[in-house]
């Protein structure tokens, strides 16, 4: 009797948290659309700090006109930024100065910080010119998920890199996922192909996602970390998996890189603006049939994790609104 209550009891909990989730995309969903009809959003601008003049945007379906986007989301990270920029920009100039047909841009989208990201990332705008660094400012604190999209949405790249303010990943390995993304075009690629679009070969066209991974650290990880940590990191790859499915071991790496269509394909659609966009993104690629790739790369632990255990409620409740969202086909993708 006692394992038959516990059974129902299981039951009525989940059945009343899908229905709760269920109302809840519902009521996003209209006031998405509500919201999308009522406000037509002016042109996205970027500021020159130098002329003070206002630069249009380029849009994700426009044609690339750099090789290399990097986009940095950042909040309330006026310390932790200059080191990753400065890391950041030595590489790309050096790389440009060793190749000349390499281009670049970096993107920085400060998400409403409180603190002087804002300052700071303007004094690199000035140092190297509003066509290498630009700034995109969201107003008010959206998300760091909403913060990499508009990112990728008005990014000029070939290739498109998300990488986290903190700088735990090393900018040159972005090389590896460059490396194997291109590895991967080639074989699909044939000339005449609608994916390639014309007789030339563009890594632009063809979709494909490399996810930087950690996942070869979890050993060390699980070792050194504290055991309700490790309990709590299990339990939310395991709600990942019923979630996104198989396929990608460590989806919240902040590095990751997108080839100019997929990043069209995925960030046209994606709504989730927190920590569990990643999931999505996985979601999404396998709707759409986009190879992914898992990639190991350095990374270490940097004080001042905006990720705390109070951020684990939201992320689980993301992740219950995305799989109702879109196993109910409330949340339509457009293709």
């Amino acid at each position: 009797m006692g394992v038959l209550l516990t059974t129902l009891e299981f039951l009525a909990s989940f059945l009343l948290i899908f229905l709760l989730g269920f109302v809840s995309v519902i009521v996003l969903e209209a006031y998405r659309r509500r919201h999308n009809n009522a406000h037509v959003e002016a042109p996205a601008m970027f500021e020159d700090p130098e002329s003070l003049k206002q630069v249009p945007c380029p849009d994700i379906v426009d044609p690339a006109e750099k090789y290399l986007s990097l986009i940095i989301p950042a909040y309330n990270e006026e310390y932790r930024l200059p080191g990753t920029l400065n890391e950041t920009l030595n590489y790309l100039q050096q790389r440009a100065a060793n190749d000349k047909s390499f281009s670049y841009e970096v993107v920085i989208v400060d998400d409403g910080s409180k603190d002087g990201t804002k300052r700071v990332a303007f004094d690199y705008v000035k140092k190297y010119g509003v066509d290498n660094v630009r700034v995109i400012l969201l107003g008010k604190n959206h998300g760091k998920g909403e913060a990499i999209r508009k990112g990728m949405l008005h990014s000029r790249g070939e290739l498109l890199l998300m990488l986290d303010a903190d700088g735990a990943t090393k900018v040159t390995d972005l090389e590896k996922l460059e490396k194997q993304i291109h590895a991967i075009a080639s074989k699909d690629y044939h000339p005449g192909d609608s994916a390639a679009g014309e007789a030339t070969f563009r890594i632009s066209d063809i979709p494909i996602v490399a996810f930087g991974s950690r996942a070869h650290l979890e050993e060390k990880a699980l070792a050194t970390r504290k055991w309700y940590r490790n309990f709590l990191m299990k339990g939310f790859h395991l709600v990942v998996l019923l979630a996104a499915g198989p396929g990608i071991r460590d989806t919240q790496c902040g590095f990751k890189m997108f080839t100019r269509s997929a990043a069209r394909k995925l960030f046209t659609n994606i709504r989730l603006k927190r920590w569990c966009f990643d999931v999505e993104i996985v979601f999404l690629c396998k709707w759409f049939g986009i190879p992914m790739l898992e990639i190991s790369v350095n990374w270490s632990e940097i004080p001042g994790s905006k990720v705390n255990p109070l951020s684990i409620p939201n992320m689980l409740w993301e992740l219950a609104l995305m799989s109702v969202g879109y196993r109910t086909r409330i949340w339509k993708i457009n293709s």
